[in-house]
């Protein structure tokens, strides 16, 4: 009940003030037609400024409603008439005050009507930005969820691949070890044969290890994308043979998971596409705080990119702007000044 109390005075503080500014406004109206009744006295009945009062209808109109304005047109139409009677007109024209009246009623029904519909417009377009920004939100919601979807597929997909398919690999070389050895026990000339099967079911438990290290990338903590980073390096110089160094400060605090997580999915796929289309060699990942700001960079020398990206860029390329997008960061691919490619994203 209090509440409901508070609420009412809120509503009738409310149309005070409403009316507080109609009040104000019709004074001001007012107030114009004695300024403009008065030039039109001093300026005698030969030189009309009938014209000049329909700035106070136009006021009375705007700020309240057709009937202010019907009445507005009254006091200035007799305002007029009383100005050129007392500068010495010699006579009331009836016909035309009546013709002078029946065009203020005109404009003052059409500024009216002008007044609705434009406030009828200003109500559109704000229900329709309020839409749009209720549709951009829902949109941003869905991207979260997309993202977090697929970060837990590829997780599972990459624990699916270390899990199964790599212990099944690994069964599998056991037991063809354990035929190679049987058949070097009867010097069978297989035995070569067995060793390349032995090399190759390794390659693939190699490949396998691989590809589930690049789609197994667990949600980071907000104060572990610097450790994260390193070991991306770490394992990219080991796979490729490439130089790839992390620099940065590994107290640089994240806003939070969600942030570092998607910082490391650009980074990765930055990497990625370093070594596999720009052939690079050398691989720089930077991480730092400038103020309140947070910098991810990449460097390569690979070849680099063409100076005017085409519009159908590469899905990596897509991908690391959605990722950025979701975070609320800056994301810009840019050649080097002397060879590769420089990514960088700031939050």
């Amino acid at each position: 009940m209090p509440a409901y109390i508070d609420r009412l005075r809120e509503g009738r503080g409310g149309r005070g003030n409403f009316l507080i500014s109609q009040w104000f406004v019709l004074s001001i109206a007012l107030l114009l037609i004695g300024l403009i009744a008065y030039l039109d006295y001093a300026t005698g009945y030969e030189q009309s400024l009938l014209l000049f009062y329909l700035l106070p209808v136009a006021l009375a109109i705007w700020f309240c409603n057709v009937w202010c304005g019907l009445i507005f047109s009254i006091l200035g139409v007799s305002a007029s008439a009383v100005s050129d009677v007392a500068s010495g007109s010699p006579g009331v024209r009836y016909w035309n005050i009546g013709m002078a009246l029946a065009a203020y009623v005109l404009f003052t029904l059409l500024f009216s009507k002008l007044r609705t519909l434009l406030r009828e417009l200003d109500q559109r377009v704000r229900e329709r930005t309020a839409a749009l920004q209720r549709e951009v939100a829902e949109r941003e919601r869905l991207d979260r969820e997309v993202a977090e979807i697929a970060d837990r597929e590829r997780r599972r997909l990459g624990r699916t691949l270390h899990d199964s398919l790599g212990q099944h690999l690994t069964g599998t070389a056991l037991a063809a070890q354990v035929l190679r050895e049987k058949l070097a026990a009867r010097s069978s000339a297989e035995v070569a044969d067995a060793d390349k099967v032995i090399r190759h079911i390794e390659e693939g438990i190699d490949l396998t290890r691989n590809l589930a290290h690049g789609f197994f990338s667990p949600e980071l903590a907000a104060d572990g994308l610097a450790v994260a980073l390193q070991g991306l390096a770490a394992n990219i110089s080991e796979r490729f043979g490439v130089n790839c160094d992390f620099s940065g400060d590994e107290a640089v605090q994240m806003p939070d998971s969600t942030t570092a997580t998607q910082l490391y999915h650009i980074a990765q796929e930055a990497v990625m596409n370093a070594v596999k289309h720009a052939n690079a060699r050398k691989i720089d990942i930077e991480l730092a705080r400038r103020n309140h700001e947070l910098t991810l960079t990449v460097i390569d020398d690979g070849v680099g990119i063409p100076e005017k990206i085409p519009q159908s860029a590469g899905l990596g390329l897509r991908l690391m702007a959605h990722a950025a997008g979701l975070i609320g960061g800056e994301f810009s691919v840019e050649r080097n000044k002397s060879r590769g490619t420089v990514v960088t994203c700031k939050v």
